[in-house]
């Protein structure tokens, strides 16, 4: 082996099977080696980290609304990956909606490519959108290196990305069948919430009470129903609903190709918390209670909830109604990408879990080629975390462009220390260096 650029010496190196005292040697912007912790290497530089430092893989988020190009006032590549670098996050896949235009075409993707381009502190890909009319863009945009398909199945709070009727769901799920794709669903159902009673103002058990956990219950039923039917792959996003649990592990037990994930702000917050008029825990599907945040968590134990990701989507503080409170009026969205793992880590290890379980959610689980693991051949994307190490949340030095978020004075454990991309510490002062990635391809 020729002399190494780096070595990176971890009393604790975490992999989702264990963490142990390692050397990770780097070159060329991968991991070449992982050896003993006392092992000669030869090298040009050598950074030996603190007792209370972790070297965990870099975070992949594979649920992020950026927003760029179309409402930069949101948010914007920038600073959503410098906020994502911040976090110990390494890698991010981005939304078609709440940019302008949606991710729905090739000319759209290469718009969306083109901004990030020189903006992406972290490396970064994209999910093309599915909705009504552009089903002849899939095959297009699957060959264009799109990770998937988002779909919705009610009205996304974005007229330019409108949903998938019932009708519409099945030739879309058979189009995406064809090329071994795979479509990414929010699932609520539209005849579920319309007939649910309207919010009211102020009052969260009123919005709670109009995003009912039946209609994201029946939507997943639908949604597993067809990929039974099509044999198309398909991920549940942002499970809110624990009824949902029981169906998917059956589902996948009897051949139906599903996962699923959760999100931070679901393990962590509960109904029975949230003031009247705090929209800043406004999201869809809403933050339930105690005892279904408690289901969640044995989910994830139990591997039938896959990954945890932030659904990161942020929006301005008009738009958040904080003045009003109207959790009817106000945008659904939870401001997290900068805050997931200390979030995650807080609540896991109380429940007494790992950080190889954290590393396995938050970094393994997405499957990015070439990402979110401490091995030989996958990219030398770190994250140097202090896990004993508590903070309180200061929205006002959070890296986004509108940091309105719940976690706003909460008392978080574990301190990111420093983000490295492909072996390099990322300074989101200096000039971006990430990269944008295309399914099937490393960085």
């Amino acid at each position: 082996m020729s002399k190494l650029d780096l070595v990176v010496r971890a009393g604790r190196v975490v992999s989702a099977t264990g963490a142990e005292a390692r050397a990770v040697g780097v070159q060329d912007g991968r991991i070449a080696v992982v050896a003993p912790y006392d092992a000669h290497l030869d090298t040009t530089d050598e950074l030996v980290l603190a007792g209370d430092e972790v070297l965990m893989p870099g975070l992949v988020d594979s649920h992020v609304h950026v927003n760029d190009p179309g409402r930069t006032d949101w948010e914007g590549f920038t600073s959503a990956t410098r906020a994502a670098a911040a976090g110990g996050v390494t890698t991010i896949v981005d939304m078609p909606l709440n940019s302008i235009p949606p991710t729905c075409d090739v000319p759209a993707l290469e718009l969306k490519r083109k901004t990030a381009a020189s903006q992406a502190y972290v490396d970064v890909g994209f999910w093309g959108g599915a909705i009504p009319g552009n089903l002849e863009h899939l095959r297009p945009l699957h060959d264009a290196g799109v990770f998937g398909f988002k779909c919705f199945l009610l009205h996304s709070g974005v007229d330019e990305f409108p949903a998938l009727d019932p009708a519409e769901l099945e030739p879309v799920m058979r189009e995406i069948a064809s090329f071994d794709g795979l479509l990414i669903v929010h699932a609520e159902d539209a005849h579920g919430i319309d007939t649910a009673p309207p919010p009211d103002g102020a009052s969260y058990l009123a919005f709670l009470n109009s995003r009912p956990r039946e209609a994201e219950n029946t939507a997943v039923a639908a949604v597993i129903e067809t990929a039974r039917a099509t044999g198309c792959r398909v991920h549940i996003l942002h499970v809110s609903s624990a009824d949902v649990l029981p169906m998917i592990a059956v589902a996948r037990e009897s051949g139906v190709r599903i996962t699923a994930e959760t999100c931070p702000h679901y393990l962590t917050f509960t109904a029975e918390e949230i003031p009247d008029g705090a929209t800043q825990y406004k999201c869809c599907p809403p933050i339930r209670e105690a005892a279904n945040r408690e289901l969640l968590w044995d989910g994830l134990r139990d591997g039938v909830i896959d990954l945890v990701v932030s659904d990161h989507s942020p929006s301005t503080p008009d738009l958040k109604r904080l003045d009003t409170g109207d959790f009817g009026e106000a945008w659904g969205g939870i401001v997290s990408l900068q805050l997931g793992l200390p979030a995650v880590w807080t609540e896991a290890h109380r429940r007494d879990f790992t950080l190889s379980d954290v590393a396995r959610w938050m970094c393994q689980a997405p499957g990015i080629p070439g990402k979110g693991r401490i091995e030989a051949g996958y990219d030398a994307d770190f994250s140097v975390f202090a896990p004993e190490e508590t903070f309180v949340v200061d929205a006002g030095a959070l890296q986004h462009k509108n940091a309105i978020t719940p976690y706003d004075g909460r008392t978080l454990d574990g301190v990111v220390r420093s983000t490295w991309l492909r072996g390099q510490p990322v300074d989101i002062k200096a000039a971006p260096r990430g990269r944008l990635l295309t399914r099937g391809e490393s960085a």
